[in-house]
């Protein structure tokens, strides 16, 4: 999980997306997109994800990586963390390398949303990089997943239509 600044141009101010990305499918799972951006919705979007993924009764739980940035080193984050027996991850100052598959998705939608449109207002920027994370999830293919997007490969390999792979992190 990380955090994406974005600017409203005619606000003259910026808007923040923080996601969390599932490493071996690269599906989006959860988002906040707001005009700040603290402690309290790096807490509220693990929770979401895990009730989307239902790992909440599940034994086996996911690693959370993210950089050291205020929201993830916070109280609040970390009890939620504790709460939902989740290892936290923090990758060393500098690495952005450490958390390379959300730097690509932050990649890709600064070249394919955030560098093409100049947003007027915040409502627009919701509306444009929502739109754009429906897009990545459901119809933007990806070589490392057999050449589907996320949510098809999700559900193929469900499925059993697809074989199995190892990620390296």
């Amino acid at each position: 999980m990380d955090i994406k600044y974005g600017y409203i141009t005619e606000e003259d101010r910026f808007f923040y997306l923080l996601c969390v990305i599932n490493v071996y499918g690269r599906m989006v799972i959860d988002y906040h997109l707001g005009l700040s951006c603290e402690g309290k919705h790096a807490a509220r979007i693990i929770q979401r994800a895990l009730w989307k993924r239902n790992l909440f009764e599940k034994d086996c739980r996911p690693v959370i990586r993210s950089d050291n940035g205020p929201q993830f080193i916070s109280h609040l984050f970390e009890e939620n963390c504790e709460q939902f027996k989740l290892e936290h991850e923090r990758i060393p100052p500098k690495t952005p390398n450490k958390n390379a598959h959300i730097e690509s998705f932050y990649f890709l939608l600064e070249t394919e949303c955030l560098s093409l449109n100049e947003f007027e207002s915040y409502q627009q920027a919701y509306q444009f990089v929502s739109e754009y994370i429906q897009l990545y999830n459901e119809r933007r293919i990806h070589g490392s997943l057999y050449n589907y997007a996320p949510y098809e490969f999700r559900q193929r390999l469900a499925a059993g239509q697809l074989k199995p792979f190892t990620v390296k992190v």
